[in-house]
């Protein structure tokens, strides 16, 4: 059975979806069942849906107490509003996403998350998902590999990285995670550096296999149609990729006017549709990085739907 890691920003988040008796929410990532457990002990009816089939088994166990109240839903926060609409839920008061890969699935060799543990080269973060790490670096050409270190790992050596990939992989295929990692920190050694220089290339492998910013852009884009007027978007995001593409949103969608000023007034934005409750991010506080050293790059946004 996996163990799950602390919940990051537990009380943050839930206060944010205003968790109470009578509420409809959703868990788009209910991994181990942290935030829908609080949620749930709040009163709220939760749907909790995760890709991962090992998560859902570890969380209906872990919530089985709370009966009726607590619905697993086996999927991708990203088709949420279809989802929930086969179940003949139409509006709900809450959708919360903890972005990013659990702590278990970090700390499980066979995933191939980390580089500090070996294992295949998959990253996958469900079964069903049909690209893995290892066909990426082993099968796609030097200039597919540079685009996605660079667009998704903000690798500044993302070419010279990919073309040492494809030149070691004509001997030796990639198969596994320490075995990449060591062919980068060849290539590019530390230098006393605290971060380990396949970090970048190892984050922006799993957005890619994953369609992570893919996903995310789709949640914003449906957010609005799944939740009821009143009803919470609460984001947690780890990396500022995400951040970015949630604080962009939310700017233009809680915007009453477009930021056009050479065009004609009145200029109504058509998308107006949130207002946003954190005007700065709300992150983890000292104490809770101290308990809990992931939470450390932590930032929770929350918008209310008009």
């Amino acid at each position: 059975m996996p163990h799950y890691h602390e919940t990051v920003l537990l009380e943050e988040s839930v206060q944010g979806m205003l968790a109470a008796p009578g509420k409809v929410l959703v868990d788009g990532t209910l991994g181990g069942g942290g935030h829908t457990g609080r949620m749930l002990e709040c009163g709220a009816d939760v749907y909790g849906i995760d890709r991962d089939p090992q998560a859902h088994e570890y969380a209906e166990k872990r919530l089985k107490r709370f009966g009726d109240r607590f619905h697993p839903v086996v999927g991708n926060f990203a088709d949420a509003l279809d989802l929930m609409r086969e179940r003949g839920v139409e509006k709900v008061d809450g959708w919360l996403v903890d972005l990013g890969v659990s702590s278990w699935q970090f700390d499980c060799d066979e995933r191939g998350f980390s580089f500090q543990r070996e294992g295949p080269l998959d990253m996958r973060m469900g079964p069903s998902s049909p690209l893995t790490a290892a066909e990426i670096v082993n099968q796609w050409s030097e200039q597919e590999i540079a685009r996605v270190i660079w667009e998704y790992g903000e690798e500044r050596a993302s070419r010279k990285i990919a073309k040492y990939i494809c030149e070691q992989r004509q001997t030796k295929p990639y198969v596994t995670t320490t075995q990449l990692a060591a062919s980068i920190e060849k290539l590019i050694p530390r230098y006393g550096k605290k971060i380990h220089p396949a970090t970048k290339v190892f984050q922006a492998l799993r957005i890619e296999v994953n369609d992570e910013l893919g996903a995310l852009k789709k949640l914003l884009e449906t957010a609005g149609d799944l939740l009821a007027p009143g009803g919470r978007l609460c984001v947690i995001s780890f990396h500022s990729l995400e951040d970015r593409m949630v604080k962009r949103f939310l700017k233009h969608a809680s915007s009453k006017e477009i930021d056009r000023p050479e065009w004609p007034e009145p200029r109504p934005n058509p998308d107006y549709s949130f207002n946003s409750i954190t005007r700065k991010p709300i992150k983890a506080t000292a104490e809770e990085v101290k308990r809990n050293p992931r939470s450390r790059s932590a930032v929770l946004r929350v918008a209310e739907k008009l």
